[in-house]
């Protein structure tokens, strides 16, 4: 899945989000009344085999739950242990996949047409420490990105670290990275098979590792102190023997590392002992004065502020963590200071957000805390409105130059504006129009603004913003991507089941003939705030060149309109989300893009949810369904590693309210045996430790045991691979790979004369 959240960060090397924990639909019909008599709830000894497959033998357990006086059967529990039962399972289902997929006439062109779509420079926007820049750069093909440094800004790479020698498969990655103000010292993180676990190491730039090692990071950034001399992370307790991979996460503690000291004398900032949801993010502001810290209960965005100041040679303002926010009713994301002023981008009076600036003196003289606001949070004494809602939705606002950058979400699109720190506008930003911007990387005093910016038909390309004229120009551009003047890029809108208007990105090529005929991805997520904009992929391109459709639906459940559409979506109203994919596809049809039975619907985590929920709601509509990594047993989600932060968004079972609703959709709970389900290629991974695996096993055994068509149902396990990302270039095409031949298969599309 695209990290379409992180691009947007004003520093992707530094920040790592606890909303980083959230894991990633149209007329849906109604929701399915809840079935207790399923294959799954009778407890079926052996899978039933559709005409052309037949499926391993999953065994059953009588295993039933009771969720306030309903019982509910969970004959697969077997498949969430380690164990040689549960090995001999996965070596069974996908050995019957690769014997599938391997035999596809189409795959070796489609491998050999993704390899050279693939083969193209990857640049990162660079961040400037000391004078030096600092990116990354993946040559074409490498596992994975090598980080570059230079004294210039002239993008000549020496390369500072190679990840790919830290493995010979290419498994280990560089998941972030920080650099000292001054330029001489990197702090990165490092994940071994794509697990969530980090392990934080220090270099010299231009020189030699240091010893430090940091262990049993996870949901962290690295934040420097401006002295250089020691950062602020995110840790857990180390894990029990054998829960690793599974076992729950909780009790995160803010830490200070000092260089060249153990770990176990680092010193614990802020931890709550009687909030063990909680999660920490620190930054700090460009002077240097203040530690800023939000406070998140999960994958929740509406979060608590601490502030201490740092100064030195003068009193300090507060000397420890003072919490200035406090009630958890809004989001507050720190956007920058000056002098005792500090800025927040916010949706707190303001679904769409805005900025407020908080004067510290007012607040530390207030005599009285405020009252809390409507919206549940206690906002102090001191705020001003700096730039008020506007029709648009703020995405992320931070001061770089001589005043704020603002970047806008307009119909799901990127925009970006330049004011004063009074709101008012200064050098109107020439950027390119109908994209995604991100990777911003900026300081105050500094007027030069990188970022990147990527479309549909094109990959990432980096570009200089002065942010004193508004002048843009190109630092890297990729010679890759679709012309586009052979392709067309719409953005029609589709009806939901309640009459809501779904915004529906729509790529393809130009004179497409509007038959029915042509086979279409449909991609969603439409969960936890995270906006879904414009975004390139090579599996894509090479889905247009064969004459398909793609396209992707701004779903409720996403924050591109405002915290409105995210609440749209969210808890009780998860449903709209299904109904909004399902009436994107409807709408498809209806315009002749393409035709019931030809559309394929894609989605991962969040979105493996979407896509799992309705394949089972609404079988007839589509072709194929590829729901990656999901979250597919809703009654059991949190209780594994971080599952439980995101009871925010969805509920948890152990709420009779909530189970209610997540018993409707779960897709675990909800196939009907007998029916004819679309073709589907579930996908998971050995080491996904966000959402584990056992969800796709379960899901996949389920499934097998209800299809009651010829249409195949596997799934994809892969290796020394977890949730997504660090996943090796290698292991990316393979999968890409196999999606598109398992789609062209189904779907009956031939592979382009050229590719062959």
């Amino acid at each position: 899945m695209v990290d379409l959240v992180g691009m947007l960060k004003k520093s992707a090397t530094t920040a790592v989000s606890w909303a980083a924990v959230a894991i990633g639909a149209a007329a849906c019909g109604a929701p399915q009344p809840a079935v207790e008599k399923t294959a799954v709830d009778k407890g079926a000894s052996s899978v039933a085999a559709p005409a052309r497959l037949t499926y391993p033998v999953s065994k059953t357990v009588d295993q039933v739950d009771d969720y306030h006086g309903q019982k509910v059967a969970d004959p697969f529990r077997w498949l969430e242990q380690d164990g040689p039962d549960t090995a001999a399972w996965i070596a069974a289902q996908n050995q019957l996949t690769r014997s599938y997929l391997d035999t596809v006439p189409q795959r070796h062109a489609i491998r050999k047409r993704l390899e050279q779509v693939w083969n193209y420079p990857k640049v990162s926007s660079p961040t400037v420490e000391g004078g030096r820049y600092f990116w990354r750069r993946n040559d074409g093909m490498q596992n994975q990105a090598v980080l570059c440094w230079s004294e210039k800004d002239d993008g000549q790479c020496q390369v500072l670290l190679d990840p790919n020698t830290l493995a010979s498969d290419g498994t280990a990655a560089l998941q972030s990275y920080s650099v000292t103000r001054d330029g001489k010292v990197l702090a990165y993180a490092i994940a071994q098979a794509g697990s969530d676990w980090n392990q934080i190491r220090l270099q010299e730039v231009g020189g030699k590792p240091l010893p430090d090692k940091i262990d049993w990071v996870k949901f962290s950034g690295i934040t420097w102190s401006a002295d250089g001399k020691g950062f602020w992370y995110n840790r857990y307790d180390a894990p029990k023997e054998g829960e690793k991979l599974t076992g729950i996460n909780k009790f995160q503690k803010l830490m200070y590392h000092a260089i060249g000291t153990d770990q176990g004398q680092d010193k614990l900032i802020y931890e709550r002992k009687d909030q063990p949801e909680w999660g920490f993010g620190a930054d700090i502001s460009d002077d240097g004065r203040w530690l800023v810290v939000a406070v998140h209960r999960g994958a929740d965005k509406k979060n608590a502020i601490l502030v201490q100041d740092l100064q030195e040679g003068r009193p300090k303002m507060f000397p420890g963590l003072v919490e200035v926010v406090s009630g958890f009713g809004a989001a507050f994301e720190f956007a920058g200071s000056s002098g005792e002023t500090l800025y927040f981008r916010t949706d707190h009076g303001s679904p769409r957000g805005q900025v407020l600036a908080l004067d510290l003196q007012n607040w530390q003289m207030a005599k009285s805390p405020a009252p809390l606001d409507s919206d549940g949070t206690r906002t102090p004494v001191g705020w001003r409105t700096v730039t008020a809602e506007k029709a648009d939705t703020l995405q992320a606002a931070f001061l770089a130059g001589e005043g704020l950058v603002l970047a806008y979400l307009r119909n799901a699109a990127s925009t970006l504006e330049f004011v004063d720190l009074k709101g008012q506008p200064l050098a109107r930003p020439q950027v390119p129009d109908l994209g995604t911007l991100g990777g911003f990387s900026g300081k105050q005093g500094h007027a030069a603004l990188y970022y990147t910016y990527t479309g549909f038909l094109a990959p990432p390309q980096v570009h200089r913003l002065d942010l004193s004229s508004g002048k843009s120009s190109t630092w890297f551009k990729a010679p890759a991507g679709l012309s586009p003047d052979d392709y067309e890029v719409s953005q029609p809108k589709a009806k939901s089941k309640d009459g809501t208007d779904v915004p529906v990105f729509v790529v393809h090529k130009k004179g497409l003939k509007r038959d029915g005929k042509a086979p279409a991805y449909l991609y969603g997520y439409g969960g936890f705030g995270v906006s879904i904009t414009p975004f390139y992929r090579p599996m894509l391109q090479a889905w247009l060149e064969a004459g398909g459709v793609v396209a992707v639906a701004v779903l409720r459940g996403g924050a591109e309109y405002g915290d409105a559409w995210h609440k749209g979506g969210q808890l009780g109203n998860k449903q709209n989300v299904f109904d909004d994919f399902q009436g994107a596809a409807e709408m498809l049809i209806a315009s002749g893009l393409s035709g019931k039975g030809r559309i394929a619907i894609a989605g991962g985590s969040n979105g493996g949810l979407l896509v799992g929920a309705c394949l089972i709601q609404r079988p007839d509509l589509f072709g194929a369904a590829l729901p990656d990594v999901g979250v597919m047993d809703m009654l059991r989600y949190h209780k594994f590693t971080i599952g439980y932060a995101w009871v925010p968004e969805y509920g948890s079972s152990e709420d009779p309210k909530a189970f209610a609703w997540l018993r409707q959709f779960s897709p675990l709970h909800t196939l009907k045996p007998g029916t004819a389900y679309p073709a589907t290629l579930i996908g998971t991974a050995d080491h996904d430790d966000r959402v584990v695996p056992a969800h796709s096993f379960k899901f996949a055994a389920a499934l097998q045991a209800a299809q009651g068509g010829p249409a195949p149902t596997l799934i994809r396990i892969d290796t020394k691979a977890g949730h997504g990302a660090g996943k090796p270039t290698a292991k990316q095409v393979d999968e890409a790979a196999d999606k598109l031949a398992f789609l062209f298969h189904t779907l009956a599309i031939p592979a382009p004369e050229a590719w062959r």
